[in-house]
């Protein structure tokens, strides 16, 4: 029997795909994971075997899903505690799609997710399924049930909406991988020197605890600050050896940027993602929300068989 013939197999062989829009769309790997499984018996009752495009199809129902979950997840989001930063998501494989250029790294990266919630939910369809996706305005105008014009508009406004957002990134996985181990190294030492040497002196951290894990509610700006609030960071695990041991740090990639996981054997207990300009990091994202850490907790491999660059503590 051949895929096209299988409507279970056929919506498998859409099912990453599908993911990749709905985790841009929503910032949020479980949200997309549940999106896309609310497609799957809309697909059953809809006679796949008639469909002229089951392509179309899928990406319109899964596309209409998500922007009626980012319209009731507006007024949860308002009333978040505390910075929100999406979900966060190991990029080592290939499950948020191929990331060989720069482009394609801030497509899925976590500076970039936070700029989109600038934009309507429409808008942020729109730019995703162009820019991400090469969409054509036919197809974008269809999904989204506009004009072709509409669509155009659209994707126009949510660029200058976009504007200020800087393109971080570089090819190369050595330097990536260079930069977490002398951070690690220097943070792992409280080699304050060896910080300050790796961050900007303009640096920013944001942290996102949900209210549910301790973090800093408020942007942390600049170099001297930022270094006490790692180092601190870092004293108050040493201290909770009950609640954090036995504790490893990993070097990782993570939406396409370089980033160190803390984690016990049971669970990820938080992600620190570096956004870069130019050697030195100028950005520092970090996801302690224990809500918004199982999927990635998921995605790692048990710490006995851990292939990610492993640094115990």
């Amino acid at each position: 029997m051949s895929i096209e013939s299988d409507p279970t197999a056929l919506f498998e062989s859409h099912r990453r795909r599908l993911f990749n829009i709905a985790y841009r769309m929503l910032g949020s790997a479980t949200e997309a994971e549940d999106a896309v499984q609310d497609v799957y018996p809309r697909w059953h009752r809809s006679r796949p075997e008639l469909l002229v495009s089951p392509e179309a199809w899928l990406t319109r129902v899964l596309v209409n899903g998500c922007l009626n979950r980012l319209a009731s997840a507006r007024s949860t989001r308002e009333r978040y505690v505390g910075p929100w930063l999406p979900e966060p998501v190991l990029t080592d494989s290939a499950l948020l799609g191929p990331l060989e250029t720069v482009e394609q790294r801030e497509s899925v990266s976590t500076a970039m997710l936070v700029l989109l919630e600038r934009l309507t939910p429409r808008e942020r369809a729109a730019v995703i399924l162009r820019e991400a996706f090469q969409y054509p305005h036919r197809d974008i105008a269809n999904i989204l049930g506009v004009s072709e014009s509409l669509s155009q508009q659209l994707c126009l406004r949510a660029r200058r909406r976009l504007a200020d957002g800087t393109t971080r990134f570089e090819p190369g996985d050595g330097h990536r991988r260079r930069l977490t181990r002398e951070f690690l190294a220097a943070a792992s030492t409280g080699d304050t020197s060896g910080l300050r040497t790796l961050l900007t002196d303009d640096v920013v951290a944001w942290a996102d605890g949900g209210g549910k894990a301790s973090a800093a509610r408020r942007p942390i700006v600049g170099v001297d600050k930022v270094v006490r609030y790692l180092t601190g960071w870092l004293s108050r695990i040493e201290e909770a050896p009950t609640e954090y041991s036995p504790l490893t740090l990993l070097s990782a990639e993570v939406n396409g940027a370089p980033a160190v996981i803390g984690r016990t054997p049971e669970a990820v207990f938080g992600v620190m993602v570096f956004h870069r300009r130019g050697t030195r990091i100028d950005l520092l994202h970090v996801i302690a929300n224990p809500d918004k850490l199982r999927f990635i907790t998921r995605q790692l491999p048990t710490a006995d068989t851990a292939v990610l660059y492993d640094e115990p503590r």
